[in-house]
């Protein structure tokens, strides 16, 4: 069983930047593709950005220019840069990781941002 553990959430003003981290506790280069997702309070779970093994980057419309996601095979990470943050981003933010037999999710970490 492939465990997820976020890191790096918390409370930020508007236009500030936040760096969240998600280690896997098992190499990561054998997932399809690694992504973060978001879930305000009322509202569904969206994907946020994703990247492939091979560095292809997606990103949600409303993120874009703002947030960057990257990975670290060394490390077995995949982390997600947040800039200019406003009162919208906030939300539970989980990563998620797919391979060819399953899903797998972090339990979540808060972001909120203040106006």
């Amino acid at each position: 069983q492939v465990q997820l553990v976020e890191s790096g959430g918390g409370w930020v003003q508007a236009g500030g930047s936040l760096r969240l981290s998600c280690a896997a506790s098992r190499t990561i280069i054998s997932f399809d593709s690694m992504a973060w997702y978001r879930q305000a309070p009322g509202k569904q779970r969206d994907m946020v950005a994703s990247i492939s093994p091979t560095g292809i980057t997606n990103y949600a419309d409303s993120v874009k220019g703002r947030f960057t996601i990257s990975r670290d095979f060394a490390k077995n990470t995949w982390s997600l840069q947040m800039n200019s943050l406003n009162p919208e981003d906030t939300a539970v933010y989980y990563c998620a990781a797919q391979s060819p037999s399953s899903d797998y999710w972090g339990q979540g970490t808060q972001v909120t941002v203040s106006s």
